[in-house]
């Protein structure tokens, strides 16, 4: 599969990690809209948002539950949690992955 972040979960390509678990993977965004901004994946490939099912759901409910767990340990109480569904949208990788966002005020969503 050519997928830029199943290649970040085998190690094929570097990451800063955040947290890392056999679930999920948390690292660094390469290009930070805010002062901490990080990515939580699931390590299995889960194309978007729209590709979540009854099967592969739990997934997310998980993700949530450990962004409170990450940001808490990072001493982190306000942030926000952003995906994107899809080209309009602006994913850009298309592998369900969640922006957690913090660090300092973050301004109105659009």
């Amino acid at each position: 599969m050519d997928c830029l972040f199943c290649k970040i979960c085998e190690k094929e390509i570097p990451s800063k990690v955040v947290y890392e678990d056999d679930k999920i993977l948390a690292f660094y965004d390469i290009d930070p809209k805010a002062p901490v901004h990080f990515l939580v994946i699931p390590k299995e490939h889960i194309a978007g948002a729209s590709a979540l099912n009854a099967e592969n759901a739990g997934v997310v409910a998980y993700i949530y539950a450990k962004i409170a767990e990450i940001t808490a340990k990072m001493g982190i109480s306000s942030y926000r949690v952003v995906t994107n569904c899809g080209p309009d949208a602006g994913q850009t990788v298309f592998h369900l992955h969640f922006h957690v966002l913090a660090g300092g005020p973050l301004g109105e969503m659009a």
